[in-house]
């Protein structure tokens, strides 16, 4: 029962965070369609700038892939970095901290891809630095 209190309660947090925060915010939060019959919860990403989609449709392809260790990694150190220019007065504009990822949680490959090539995005495609000396050998 608290379980879903908390639930509830992160949704509706999350829902006032989200109507009133900038477009260049993802979220990191359990999918609603929970796999009953196995011990565990599937994650879903949500980003709320609408070129992202569109261009990582573009952007994914599995002769692209790299390994799920590999993005977890990256996106380890881009959401710190990500938080820490949330927390700088002169870049908080753009950046709001991200909350939900966790260093040692599957994800799952779907996630820390999508994840990864939406802090690509930001930088590549936006113009905005969130890290540097980050991953070069992409080519978009």
């Amino acid at each position: 029962m608290k379980q879903i209190f908390y639930l509830f309660l992160f949704a509706v947090l999350s829902f006032i965070v989200a109507c009133s925060g900038p477009k260049g915010i993802v979220k990191i939060e359990p999918n609603e369609k929970e796999v009953m019959q196995e011990d565990s919860v599937e994650y879903e990403l949500i980003v709320f700038d609408t070129g992202f989609e569109t261009w990582y449709m573009l952007q994914n392809s599995p002769a692209k892939y790299r390994s799920q260790q590999y993005y977890e990694n990256w996106n380890y150190q881009y959401v710190s970095a990500w938080n820490y220019n949330a927390t700088q007065t002169r870049r908080r504009s753009f950046f709001q901290p991200i909350y939900g990822y966790e260093q040692g949680v599957d994800y799952g490959f779907e996630l820390n891809h999508k994840l990864f090539y939406y802090f690509q995005y930001v930088e590549h495609i936006l113009g905005i630095e969130i890290m540097p000396n980050g991953p070069r050998s992409l080519t978009f």
